[in-house]
């Protein structure tokens, strides 16, 4: 089995889906049997929620330092970081409407939980944000007052400044790093409880389901063609007048890169690289934009929930009205900038929206299956995005050399080396 460990993760998850889908439709209604393993990893990754997220986001919060010394940059950077996680779920949503996964499909979830349609107030559902009891929050996973809570933290803690928060920064960031490799190592189980949970759910629904999954993955990745070929095209042509198309041609080895990864964080020290030798731009600003991109910056994420919400949407049978739009698109860009870049990070996210949404957990292993086919896609975007903004920052503040942006024999990027850090 040495052969087996030595396969790259996704790739065990993969194989774990397909062996899930063979046994589920050998096995039949008998597949529940396995059932049990399958709630045993859910019910772990449901654990990592609460402490990830507050450690994740608190930790993404105070990576601003202080807020007088980043200045121009760091504000600047998180305004890019609003309006792009706001336009990326946006699209989304957006196409997820037109192409409609999931949609007609509604039957297949009757064996499980149901959820009632309701009356949405957008008003009174965000009175629900602001937690009259955070304890009562907490031990009810409201997700929503819990981030907004920990937002709230973070600011005061960086209103006073690192040195009177010390002792607390110090603890938030070992417990975030606690935190992600807890969940590397409960990841390591997910081709097992994958297996187990895809085997149930085809023994139990048939062969229908995989259809409404292939609406669901071209959705998903539509959108990010569209975010990616124009919505940062615009950015970047309104805000510094540069070339799109030469500034793609000069990150193209970060975006390979973090497509052949799937990880933000991985794909740091290349970026750093592609920013000075390709871009122009000093390490006074990508510096901070990109350690601060790989964490925060999640835009792929942000097109993935929008599409998640409106795919579970349909199979739950909830009839989606212009404020639960409007909630979909502020769920995505809370949950896409506080997600964690590291693997695994979008399948325990997803549950914190499902949560959030007041939906069952019937469709996780369904995206947990599919995950690494449209992470590659994610995380791509989510570099391109943290290039754009660094180019914008650094145009504004006067830190890119357009000498350097504008040559046609741009330096090679040696995707091995961490001299970059």
């Amino acid at each position: 089995m040495k052969w087996w460990f030595n396969l790259p993760l996704y790739t065990q998850i993969a194989i774990g889906g397909l062996i899930g889908i063979v046994v589920g439709f050998i096995l039949g209604e008998n597949a529940k049997y396995l059932e049990p393993v399958g709630s045993l990893f859910i019910n772990l990754l449901k654990m990592l929620i609460i402490p990830l997220v507050v450690t994740s986001v608190l930790a993404g919060v105070l990576k601003m330092k202080d807020a007088k010394s980043v200045g121009r940059i760091g504000g600047g950077f998180l305004l890019y970081l609003i309006t792009t996680s706001f336009i990326a779920t946006s699209f989304g949503v957006g196409i997820a409407l037109i192409v409609q996964p999931g949609k007609g499909l509604e039957s297949l979830l009757d064996h499980g939980e149901t959820v009632e349609a309701a009356e949405f107030s957008f008003v009174e559902h965000f009175l629900t944000w602001i937690p009259t009891n955070i304890f009562q929050s907490l031990a009810n996973m409201e997700m929503l007052p819990i981030i907004l809570f920990t937002v709230f933290i973070g600011v005061v803690m960086l209103t006073l400044g690192e040195k009177n928060t010390l002792t607390v920064t110090n603890f938030v960031n070992e417990s975030a790093n606690i935190m992600l490799k807890m969940t590397n190592f409960i990841i390591l189980l997910a081709p097992y409880g994958i297996l187990a949970l895809l085997a149930n759910l085809v023994g139990t629904f048939g062969s229908d389901m995989l259809a409404a999954v292939v609406k669901f993955v071209v959705a998903d990745y539509i959108a990010l063609v569209l975010v990616l070929l124009i919505a940062y095209p615009i950015i970047l042509k309104v805000t510094t007048g540069l070339n799109p198309v030469r500034f793609y041609r000069n990150i193209y080895p970060s975006m390979l890169f973090a497509f052949t990864t799937s990880t933000s964080t991985a794909t740091i020290p290349v970026s750093l690289q592609v920013t000075k030798n390709n871009l122009g731009i000093s390490q006074k600003t990508s510096g901070f934009t990109i350690p601060f991109g790989a964490t925060a910056n999640m835009d792929g994420f942000a097109v993935a929930i929008g599409v998640i919400s409106v795919f579970a949407a349909n199979l739950y049978n909830i009839p989606i009205t212009f404020s639960m739009i409007l909630q979909f698109v502020l769920l995505g860009l809370v949950l896409s900038i506080g997600a964690a870049g590291v693997r695994g990070a979008g399948i325990v996210m997803s549950i914190v929206l499902l949560e959030a949404l007041g939906m069952p957990l019937l469709i996780i292993p369904i995206l947990a299956a599919i995950w690494p086919v449209i992470d590659m896609g994610h995380t791509t975007l989510n570099i391109a995005g943290d290039l754009t903004g660094t180019t914008v920052i650094a145009k504004k503040n006067n830190d890119l050399n357009e000498a350097i942006f504008n040559s046609s024999n741009n330096p090679k990027v040696d995707t091995s080396s961490e001299e970059a850090f």
